[in-house]
């Protein structure tokens, strides 16, 4: 990992920049619908669970971390099984956002995960990140994400699906 750097901000408190590495977290169901959110500063950003990794952090404690943080749904409480896949993706990191980055981080390497939910799962969103939820069939939810890798890792889950 990259090691910490800081900037300014215009009160003068040092803000951590984020490192270019962070998680994506599929959430489903067993009947075969997918979680999106809507992010706060952008309403047409439907996304499943991400978040950056924290210096010192392994990706999978991200990946239980951030899905607490933004849905509520406490994993290790639940003993939810999150999965993570044997492959990464890289993105180029979005140019309003690069200014939360160091200088030169312009590519982001993001650490896939999946997690299967009970049927009646109780979802409490953080407002500051995420302002709306939806459930969704697995092509639907993929149509409605925003970012390719999103859609791609929701295409790409194989499920074992159970009508009910």
């Amino acid at each position: 990992m990259y090691p910490l750097q800081y900037r300014q901000s215009k009160r003068g408190v040092a803000n951590v920049l984020r490192q270019p590495f962070s998680v994506l977290v599929v959430i489903y169901k067993r009947d075969g619908d997918f979680l999106l959110i809507q992010r706060a500063d952008d309403p047409e950003f439907w996304q499943s669970v991400t978040g950056g990794i924290e210096q010192g952090e392994k990706p999978i404690d991200t990946a239980i971390r951030e899905l607490k943080e933004e849905t509520g749904i406490d994993a290790l409480k639940l003993n939810l099984s999150v999965v993570q896949h044997s492959h990464t993706n890289s993105y180029e990191i979005r140019p309003q956002w690069r200014y939360r980055y160091a200088p030169g981080n312009y590519i982001n390497t993001e650490y896939v995960f999946s997690v299967e939910v009970p049927e009646h799962i109780t979802l409490v969103l953080n407002p500051s990140e995420h302002t709306d939820y939806i459930w969704l069939p697995q092509r639907l939810a993929a149509q409605k994400a925003w970012s390719p890798s999103n859609k791609k890792e929701i295409i790409e889950l194989e499920i074992q699906t159970h009508a009910i």
